[in-house]
């Protein structure tokens, strides 16, 4: 019996950007930070990859599209290791890690009820109190988020 081997090739990137060493479970949490779920351009995802770094990790190579470093810098919350690799004409040009900022706009959701940002239409603000072990604080109510508590808007 001739059995053939099939391979799933996935084309280089060419110009955009790749993030590496997500960890598996927070994957899909970075692609909703990002919005990614709304990007036009080519993207592909890969997720529990073998990784020496972290055991098995997630990646996203977007095809064309450069991010803002304080975006990327979001994922940080979900993602401390992250590294983000700038590709350009096939090659790497710039590698970096993302980094905490110090306020975080619109993508943690509070987890008190009885928080404004819960009852009004309003942009959530976290202040980050911890980078790392990252803990967050609601600029509203005042209320601290531990990395495991957080949840994307």
């Amino acid at each position: 019996m001739n059995v053939e081997k099939k391979e799933l090739k996935v084309a280089a990137l060419e110009n955009g950007t790749v993030i590496d060493h997500i960890p598996s479970n927070q994957l899909f949490k970075v692609v909703s930070i990002l919005g990614l779920e709304k990007c036009p351009n080519s993207i592909t995802i890969g997720n529990n990859l073998a990784s020496k770094k972290i055991g098995r990790k997630g990646i996203i190579k977007v095809a064309d599209r450069f991010f803002k470093e304080d975006d990327l810098n979001k994922i940080a919350l979900v993602a401390p290791e992250a590294q983000i690799n700038i590709i350009r004409d096939y090659q790497v040009t710039e590698k970096r890690k993302v980094s905490l900022p110090d306020v975080v706009h619109g993508i943690i959701r509070c987890n008190n009820p009885k928080c404004i940002t819960n009852n009004e239409p309003m942009e959530t603000i976290f202040h980050v109190t911890d980078k790392v072990n990252i803990q967050v604080k609601c600029h509203y109510c005042e209320r601290s988020v531990s990395k495991d508590e957080i949840e994307i808007c």
